[in-house]
Parts: structure tokens; C-alpha cells; sequence
């Protein structure tokens, strides 16, 4: 690069990783004292990192991980002045940790990780290192406790990591002064004692915590003082064990036996529940009014749209779940809509949870259970304690909702302080990532440029524009309060791995009427297992939703959501966005879509001016193309009078490919 005040370029990168490159690092690096960034990264270096290097007074960032680099790390390592990135983490390098680290001012991420570092972890040096975002010590064979004043780190911001060394003693309370963004890893140790409960300790979740035999206290399944009663129970119990001769059955027989007779149990159980519901299956229509078809469709098409997957009617249930909401409310109570889905309260406290993010409608997230399976867990607010029976009812609802492609409400949970909703976890995101390539399933993907996922293909399009009208469609007719989603949009319609899609967030907003969107980051019996997320809420306009919206006082009607469905059918279309977003996509942006579309037809402009051109690219898909067209802008008329009926819609698109 060009140097200012200077004739000739210098260097100022090196990038050369993972390339087999073996030998000594050369000190002779040193002498670039422009160069910025040295990334050597996984190759296999060995030997000491040289003192020489540090004359490079320029750089910014070293990353040496996965070598085989050894000695101890040099003290002049903070001569360099501008450090903000340091990896060393995969490598063989010893001693303890330099006093004078505290003289990397501007260091903001430091890994360490996996090494063979030893000794305390020094104090003292941590609440001058204003700007660490990241501390990485985990792996390594420190030992002592954690010094008090690494609460002092302000400004960390990801992972404080710990884990797996033989750190020892009371985790100190100063941690809790720590960022509430900041997520604990202090696993694999041999801290003691009660953990505590200030500040950011309560959004921290049990696996923070894990294999540290002597700690107990939440958010651990074991209080301290259970460990304190079964330690003395042991020493009390042993001798009079060591006299008593076994009588009658060994106990592996006794649970073999119970195992047997559970599983026989369990079986004929599954068989009459099959029985009675195949019976239901073979005797129940699928229309609403009880005709054989539905627009002129057959009755086997209509089963996707106006019944689920096991066709169970609207009002069976409803004895049952009036006699819940009438017995009063609980202190806590989990109830499984889904009778086939089991779930123990006590998992979430076990359970590996993920923040998936946070919006309008509460927190949502990946919970894994002990199974192996996820579910998806949205926390709504602590309010509407005195609202028990409204928030019963309005989750039952919502319950009752069975369709293939809407998001199933599996169970929710209610306390004074708490109320979560339990919901099928959709694997492949939202169709929001997917329009953009970023989809965790590529297969349905077509390639753009340098060989990159660009968008999605129009057969995958089609799918998710039927799926999402049936959908809707039977939301509209079918469904217990003949819902309005009221916020259908790309993000709100998730995809899975043969990205089918599912309608999300229906609903909600009675619920968040009752409880609020806010959940707190310590109150509830669960608040302390699941990790907090804050974050600023920005009000942006919402495109997707049609001009009656901007009135205010105005209220979602049906069809609104069909003026919603055409925008994001267009969006399917062209590859354009109607969302103004900060974050740069591949997808242009258009903030009147239908205003632009509508303007392309009017002029008679070029459909390939429209159409996103990899759609082009499939045979027979311009007749198709421009049939979807026709059935997007008649959603997104600017009369709610004039647009058709999700019914209508769903029909129309059903045509097309067919």
C-alpha cells in the first residue's frame, strides 16, 4: 500500500495460512515497521514467537493459532502500541501470563485457548484493558481462583471463557458487574461454593457451569443445601449398608422388571391412540362447511389447507380446556397442547439454549431438550398476573391451530412471573435469509457470481408461495378465532430443510396485550436458565403492510395480510426488497415494490427489467413468472375492497406449474 509522506509502497499485510508452511517464524518480519496485520494462521510453525517481531510497531493483529509454536509468551508483546487482535490459541506455548499485559491498551480480543499456560491468572492487569471485547483462556492448566477485578472488564462484550483448567475456589460475586450481553464459560474447573445470583449471573444458563462437582445453586439442579444434607446422609448411611445382607430381588431385576412392564404399557397405549385417530381420519371431511370441495378443488387437496396433520376438530377439546381455565391459576404450570409431546419443566434448567433473537413479540430460543431434540421457546413479559384465564384461552387457541404450514404451539407455560410458549423448532431459518443465500440448507440455491449462492430457484419460489397461501388461507377460514396475522412478512415465514415454509408469529398480539414484550433479564423461575439478550429496538417502516396501516387507530383485518402476502410474493418475484435495512443485501431495494412493479407493466418495460434474472434461467418458468405477477398485484390493490380472498389466492397459485 501507498504510505502517506512516503515515494514507494510498503507492505503492510501478510496472509499466508493454511499452508503447510513449517520452520521457524522469521524475526526479519520485524523490520516491516508498516505492516499491519500478520495472519500465519494454521500452518506448522514451531519454536519461540521471536522478540524481533515486536519492532513492527504498526500491527494491529496477530494471528499465529494452529501452529505448533512454544515458549512462553514475550512481555514485549505490548510494545506494540496499536494491538487489538491477538490469536495464539492452538499451540504449544507455556509459562504463566505477563504482568505487563495491562500495557496492551487498545487490546480487544485475546485468545489464548488451548496452550499449555499455567500458574494463577495474574490480577491487577484487567481493569486497565478498557477495551478487551474478548477473553479466551480456556484449555490451558491455570490454577488458582479468578482474580476480583476481571469484573472490571467494561467493555467485554462476548464470551468471558474459562473453561477446562484448574481454577479452584468461590466463583467472586465481582463477575456479576460484567456486560449483561457477556455469556460465562467456566465448565471443566474445580470451583466450590454457592454461585451467585447479582447482575449478570442471571442470564447465564446452567451449561455455563457444568462439571464442577463442588458448585451448586442456580442455575445448577442442585441447591447447596441438598449437597450439604446428601454428604452427611453418605458418611451416616455407609457403615449400616456394609451389615444389612441383600434380601429378596437383586435390584438390576427390580428395574429390569419395571422397564419391561413401562415399555409393554407404553406400546398399547400407541396402538389405541393410532386406532382412535386413524378411525377420526377415515370418518372426518376436511371442509369447513362440510362440502367435498373447496373452490372447486378436490377433498384431498383441501386437507392441506383446512385441517392438520392428525385432522382434529375445533371443538373437541374445548370442554377440557375450559375445565383447566376454571379450576384458577397455578403458581406454575406447564401444559402440553400437543398430547403427544412430553417436555419436563426441569430440561429447561439442563437444556443447552440459544438466543435466536429478540423483536416486538418477545425473546425466542433454540432450546434443546434431553432427547436431542429442539424446540423453539418464546418468553413473552412478566405482566398480566391477574389475567390467568385471557392468557389460557388465547394460548389454547392458538393451540388449536394444525396445519402444515403454520408453526405448531406444542405447549406453554404460565407463572406469576413467567410465561413462555413452546413451539416447533423450524431448522432452515427464514425466508427473509433465504431471498438473501443465506439459508443453512444451499441445496434448493442457485449460483450467481464467483460461484456464491445467490438466490433461490423458481420451483422452490412456487413451493414456498403455495405453502405460505395455504397457510394463511386456512388461518382465515379454517382456524378457531379465524386469526389475522397481521405482520406477514419474509422473516415471519420460516423454512425447512426441503424449504417448506411455516407461518410464525400469529396470534401474538393479544398475548403481548396481556403480558407485555418485555421479559426481565432475572425475574422468573426460568429467567435465570435462559441466556438475555438486549438490544435497542429500531423503529423501521414496514413496507409489507398496505396503505390503510399508515391510519392511525387502524386495526389488522384479513385483508390486510393479503396485501402483505402480494408484497412478499413480488419480492419472490423480483429479488428486490421493500425493507430499508443497514445491513448491505443482495437483494436491491425497492421501498414501494408494487408502486415500481406496477409502473414496470404500465410501460410495457422488458419483464427481464423486473424479474430477478436467475429465474429466467429455468425452462417454461417466463409463463409461470408472469401468472404469479398477475396473482401478486391483485393482492396488493391499494382498495382492501377489490383484493381477493386468501382462498382465492391459494387457488390461483395452485394453478400455476400445474
Amino acid at each position: 500500500m501507498n504510505i502517506t509522506g512516503l515515494p514507494d509502497p510498503h507492505v503492510v499485510g501478510i496472509a499466508i495460512s493454511g499452508k503447510n508452511l513449517r520452520g521457524y517464524i522469521p524475526s526479519e518480519l520485524g523490520n516491516l515497521i508498516y505492516l499491519r496485520r500478520l495472519n500465519l494462521h494454521n500452518n506448522n510453525f514451531y519454536g519461540p514467537i521471536p522478540d524481533q517481531l515486536f519492532n513492527a510497531t504498526s500491527l494491529h493483529g496477530l494471528f499465529l493459532y494452529g501452529n505448533n509454536l512454544s515458549g512462553s509468551l514475550p512481555p514485549s508483546i505490548c510494545n506494540l502500541p496499536r494491538l487489538q487482535n491477538l490469536d495464539l490459541s492452538n499451540n504449544s506455548l507455556s509459562g504463566s501470563l505477563p504482568q505487563n499485559l495491562n500495557s496492551c491498551k487498545q487490546l480487544q480480543r485475546l485468545i489464548l485457548a488451548k496452550n499449555k499456560f499455567s500458574g494463577p491468572i495474574p490480577a491487577g492487569i484487567w481493569p486497565e484493558l478498557d477495551n478487551l471485547m474478548q477473553l479466551d483462556l480456556s484449555a490451558n492448566a491455570f490454577n488458582g481462583s479468578i482474580p476480583n477485578d476481571v469484573g472490571e472488564l467494561k467493555s467485554l462484550s462476548n464470551t468471558l471463557n474459562l473453561s477446562f483448567n484448574h481454577l479452584s475456589g468461590r466463583i467472586p460475586k465481582s463477575l456479576g458487574n460484567l456486560p449483561i450481553t457477556v455469556s460465562f464459560d467456566l465448565r471443566s474447573n474445580n470451583f466450590s461454593g454457592e454461585i451467585p445470583q447479582t447482575g449478570s449471573f442471571a442470564n447465564q444458563g446452567p451449561t455455563a457451569f457444568l462439571n464442577n462437582p463442588l458448585l451448586c445453586g442456580f442455575p445448577l439442579h442442585k441447591s447447596c443445601k441438598d449437597s450439604a444434607k446428601s454428604s452427611t446422609g453418605n458418611q451416616n448411611s455407609s457403615p449400616v449398608s456394609d451389615n444389612n445382607p441383600k434380601k429378596g430381588l437383586s435390584p438390576g431385576l427390580i428395574i429390569l422388571i419395571s422397564v419391561a412392564n413401562a415399555a409393554g404399557v407404553a406400546l398399547l397405549g400407541l396402538v389405541i391412540v393410532y386406532i382412535y385417530w386413524k378411525k377420526k381420519d377415515d370418518s372426518n371431511g376436511c371442509s369447513c362447511t362440510g362440502k367435498s370441495k373447496f373452490g372447486g378443488y378436490e377433498k384431498s387437496r383441501l386437507c392441506s389447507l383446512c385441517y392438520g396433520v392428525n385432522g382434529l376438530r375445533i371443538e373437541e377439546s374445548d370442554l377440557e380446556d375450559q375445565e383447566k381455565v376454571e379450576r384458577g391459576k397455578p403458581e406454575g404450570e406447564l401444559v402440553a397442547i400437543d398430547k403427544g409431546f412430553t417436555f419436563e419443566l426441569d430440561e429447561l434448567l439442563k437444556a443447552s439454549a440459544y438466543v435466536l433473537g429478540k423483536s416486538g413479540l418477545g425473546i425466542v430460543y433454540k432450546v434443546v431438550l434431553d432427547n436431542g431434540s429442539p424446540v423453539a421457546v418464546r418468553r413473552l413479559g412478566e405482566g398480566g398476573e391477574q389475567r390467568y384465564k385471557e392468557f389460557v384461552a388465547e394460548a389454547q387457541a392458538i393451540g388449536k391451530v394444525k396445519h402444515p404450514n403454520v408453526v405448531k404451539l406444542r405447549a406453554y407455560y404460565w407463572a406469576p412471573d413467567e410465561k413462555l410458549l413452546i413451539s416447533d423448532f423450524i431448522s432452515n431459518g427464514n425466508l427473509a435469509n433465504a431471498l438473501r443465500g443465506i439459508a443453512t440448507n444451499k441445496q434448493h440455491l442457485l449460483t450467481g457470481r464467483n460461484g456464491q449462492p445467490s438466490s433461490l430457484s423458481w420451483s422452490t419460489r412456487l413451493r414456498i408461495a403455495k405453502g405460505t397461501a395455504r397457510g394463511l388461507a386456512y388461518l382465515h377460514e379454517c382456524s378457531p378465532r379465524k386469526f389475522v396475522h397481521g405482520d406477514v412478512k419474509p422473516s415471519n415465514i420460516l423454512l425447512d430443510n426441503k424449504f417448506q415454509p411455516y407461518i410464525s408469529d400469529f396470534g401474538l398480539n393479544r398475548l403481548i396485550n396481556i403480558t407485555g414484550n418485555n421479559p426481565s433479564s432475572s425475574g422468573g423461575f426460568i429467567g435465570g436458565a435462559l441466556p438475555y439478550l438486549k438490544s435497542v429496538q429500531t423503529e423501521r417502516p414496514n413496507n409489507y403492510r398496505p396503505p390503510e396501516a399508515r391510519v392511525s387507530g387502524s386495526r389488522p383485518t384479513q385483508k390486510w395480510d393479503v396485501y402483505s402476502f402480494g408484497v412478499v410474493l413480488l419480492e419472490l418475484l423480483t429479488g428486490k426488497s421493500p425493507e430499508l435495512s443497514p445491513n448491505a443485501s443482495t437483494s436491491i431495494e425497492v421501498p414501494d415494490l408494487v408502486k415500481w412493479v406496477r409502473k414496470g407493466f404500465e410501460e410495457e418495460n422488458p419483464l427481464s427489467d423486473m424479474v430477478d434474472p436467475l429465474l429466467l434461467q429455468e425452462v417454461h418458468a417466463k409463463k409461470e413468472v408472469i401468472a404469479a405477477f398477475h396473482v401478486a398485484l391483485a393482492c396488493a390493490e391499494a382498495d382492501p375492497e377489490v383484493r381477493p380472498r386468501m382462498k382465492t389466492v391459494s387457488e390461483n397459485l395452485e394453478r400455476i406449474g400445474t
